[in-house]
């Protein structure tokens, strides 16, 4: 890659400075200080009928300004994910409905002049219930006699496997070749389940919303979401209003993570706006956060693998069962990545079947989180990898490194499951895993490491590692665009619907800008997500912003070069290919008489042949070129008490070209901060009437800065020639190894495999005491010499 000024530079972000000196950034920043405040009434059950519901007494009380129930609402199903449309989610929710799904779920709300009268108004609104049987073991959901959706209504977009009959959201199932016989002619196999659990977002800002009506007679919603495109549209398809009366705004955003990839509060604050003509604000509090948005799927995931004798994985069987919770959205994306961007890894198989059932319970929906259902699978197949290799005696990274998909290699899945045109499957033209595994050794210490040792009377150090891969946008389906427009002066807006929600991608793609027009990244201005003034976008999430959003910038900026090239050669009364092109200054090749960028700009606003340089591009990829990570962890265990620590946590990277090495490392660090919390600590934990328990930070436990030691993260040198200045996203991909590593790394410490996750001590003993157990019966004999 030939010398850059901006890209793969360290640049500092752009709105770093004024977020942290307090600057008006985020929604709540932005409501007017006269807004109504909205309270929500949320349900006690976790499935019940409303069979009377009385407000007025709540509406008599002085300050109220409205109080809504599912009376006040078209009854209109939609889903709340932000995805591409027609949506793989189904349409099974309702803006308020007569049924409550889940402890949490909304009944009513309150708008007055104040927080405490709007909380006084809550406890006087009167609810009758018909309670009914709950679902909360997604093991038992399918085919159960309490039906949680009966609606007449609801209905799937496209054919998804929908059959709410059977509490079943989404099912799905693809197969290469035929994996029962392969099996059947393996010489080793192995079959083991795996459960991962619920985990929640825990971003720092809540979910919150702020509504008014404009001059022009207009809704404008101000939404921390990752998604205000598809705000506008869900919320014009379900309220009935005209999709040209909404302007839906994204400030800066707190973390999303994915829980904000849909609608929560947009719904009630629009229609309290709508009804009374006057703005309003919802916040969430912590435990509506915890309760009432979105969690990780978890799931039961099957995995079976076949091989051969010396190594080669012949056959791979993943049979996954994924709850959706109370609401489907998201159901069939995230169970399909699950398949789609972990089992290509080992790309030499002869067959391959990835199957299963996305189920309702009533439990809080599950949705998008950070890996979408990678993180999942890896865990599962990244697990049973090591368990196949102690059974064919070989060292698991030797069988990872004999199976594992190199560069210009493919796999039939990319095609069946929508990641290439018809008939042809994605090629990896950029893949360097193989140094990643080789890199991550070494820094690691792999060889002195594995697979442990003794460092005390009590204490075990020990190595396990993972590999991974993610995507970077959905192919033929979500798509970016940019503006840039020249300023007098020669500085550029940057207009963009991606949506920047603490990731830094505002930065990122000025820094693409910048680097094809050939200025500073000051000299970008960046405007992002704002449905009436910028270009459309799909949004923050399936990790498509760089290479996606980037590759419109890059298309944009080029066109906008093309188009002062040729300004500057009329103006200079040349041909074009008489410019030479310096960024902030234009040359004449034939006598080197030379036109700044800002006299040129000055000019066509002033001046001579007066006219506005503006250009907008759009991209929407025809692949999606995975990034690649091997992920080591070194801990340190306790013997006795089970109790363990990450001494450090080595990730080697490819993402192609970093735009931004600095906000590149950033977002693998954080990626494997939530990967570990995942598998260490985070579970959320309902009673048995489906009341949270893990409904604020001393119940649910995420991973501090006391908690980390130390991270170890370096890029491979790796170009992907589709994607902007040779980038593949990086967001997503490191939190996918944490979970098989560290219980990788607890089984080459003390030999016991832990199927669950989080990997807790509690686990780690109880696993302890059944092996011992074991080890103790088979050393009993009989009197007559059998093994009891």
């Amino acid at each position: 890659m030939k010398k850059t000024k901006t890209v793969n530079q360290k640049v500092r972000s752009i709105d770093g400075k004024g977020i942290m000196m307090g600057r008006a950034a985020y929604t709540d920043d932005f409501a007017p200080k006269a807004a109504l405040v909205i309270k929500v009434l949320r349900s006690p059950h976790a499935f019940a009928r409303i069979k009377r519901i009385d407000k007025s007494k709540a509406e008599a009380l002085p300050g109220v300004e409205i109080v809504l129930t599912h009376e006040d609402f078209p009854r209109n199903p939609f889903t709340r994910a932000g995805q591409g449309y027609p949506e793989p989610s189904p349409h099974d929710k309702f803006a308020l409905d007569d049924h409550v799904r889940y402890v949490g779920d909304e009944i009513a709300c309150v708008a007055a002049h104040d927080e405490k009268t709007a909380e006084a108004a809550l406890k006087l609104i009167e609810v009758d219930y018909e309670v009914k049987e709950p679902v909360l073991d997604f093991e038992k959901a399918k085919g159960n006699e309490s039906v949680i959706h009966a609606e007449e209504s609801i209905h799937e977009m496209f054919p998804i496997g929908f059959d709410p009959e059977k509490n079943v959201a989404a099912a799905y199932h693809m197969e290469v070749d035929d994996v029962e016989k392969r099996l059947s002619e393996s010489e080793v196999t192995i079959e083991s389940s795996f459960y991962t659990q619920a985990q929640a977002h825990t971003a720092l800002e809540p979910h919150t919303v702020n509504a008014r009506i404009d001059y022009l007679n207009r809704l404008v919603i101000y939404s921390s979401t990752q998604t205000p495109f598809h705000v506008r549209r869900i919320l014009s398809q379900a309220l009935e209003i005209p999709l040209n009366r909404i302007r839906v705004i994204k400030p800066r955003v707190g973390g999303g993570f994915g829980g904000k990839q849909a609608i929560h509060g947009e719904m009630l604050a629009a229609m309290v706006t709508m009804k009374t003509k006057k703005p309003s604000r919802l916040t969430y509090t912590r435990k509506e956060v915890f309760e009432a948005t979105y969690s990780r799927h978890p799931m039961r995931i099957d995995m079976r693998l076949g091989a051969t004798k010396d190594g080669r994985i012949t056959a791979i069987d993943c049979y996954g069962l994924s709850d959706t919770g109370a609401y489907g959205e998201h159901a069939l994306t995230v169970f399909m990545v699950t398949g789609s961007k972990v089992l290509p890894l080992y790309n030499k198989v002869d067959a391959v079947r990835f199957h299963g059932d996305i189920v309702y319970t009533n439990r809080m929906s599950s949705g998008a989180f950070r890996g979408y259902g990678a993180v999942q699978g890896n865990y599962a197949l990244e697990s049973a990898i090591d368990m196949l290799a102690e059974k064919l005696g070989m060292d698991p990274l030797a069988l990872r490194q004999k199976n594992m998909i190199a560069e210009g290699e493919s796999s039939p899945i990319f095609e069946i499951m929508g990641e290439g045109t018809a008939g042809t499957a994605m090629n990896m033209e950029s893949c360097k895993l193989d140094y990643c595994v080789k890199r991550g050794m070494e820094l690691i210490g792999y060889k002195d490491k594995y697979p442990r040792q003794e460092i005390g009377k009590n204490k075990l150090r020990s190595v396990g590692m993972a590999i991974a891969m993610q995507g970077s946008g959905i192919p033929y389906i979500d798509m970016g665009a940019a503006t840039i427009k020249l300023n007098d002066d020669g500085f550029y807006n940057l207009l963009v619907g991606a949506t920047d929600i603490g990731q830094g991608s505002d930065t990122i793609l000025a820094q693409i800008a910048a680097e094809e027009l050939g200025v500073d990244v000051e000299k970008m201005v960046v405007y992002s997500s704002d449905t009436d003034l910028t270009p459309f976008d799909a949004g923050a999430y399936a990790s498509s912003t760089t290479y996606v959003s980037g590759n419109a910038v890059w298309k944009a900026a080029k066109t906008m070069k093309e188009r002062l090239i040729a300004e500057a050669a009329r103006s200079l009364g040349v041909e074009p290919e008489d410019i030479e092109f310096q960024g902030t200054s234009f040359k004449n090749k034939k006598d080197d008489e030379e036109l700044t960028l800002s006299d040129l700009s000055n000019t066509l606003f002033y001046n001579d042949d007066q006219k506005q340089l503006s250009v907008t591009e759009s991209y929407y990829g025809t692949k999606s070129p995975p990034p690649f990570m091997a992920g080591f962890v070194e801990i340190e265990i306790d013997k006795e008490t089970g109790e363990y620590e990450v001494i450090d946590y080595v990730s080697v990277v490819d993402c192609g070209v970093t735009i931004n090495p600095k906000l590149a490392q950033g977002q693998i660090e954080g990626g494997v901060v939530q990967g570990l919390g995942m598998a260490m600590t985070e579970d959320v934990k309902i009673a048995a009437n489906g009341k949270l328990i893990t409904a604020d930070f001393l119940n649910y436990k995420i991973p501090t800065g006391k908690d980390i030691r130390k991270l170890t993260t370096e890029f491979a040198e790796s170009y992907e020639k589709s994607g902007p200045y040779g980038a593949k996203s990086v967001g997503e991909i490191g939190i996918d190894t944490p979970p098989a590593a560290i219980a990788n790394a607890v089984y080459n410490a003390l030999g016991v495999r832990i199927k669950s996750l989080p990997v807790t001590p509690e686990k780690i003993l109880s696993a302890l005491k059944e092996k011992n157990g074991k080890h103790h019966m088979m050393g009993m004999r009989s009197h007559d010499g059998r093994n009891l």
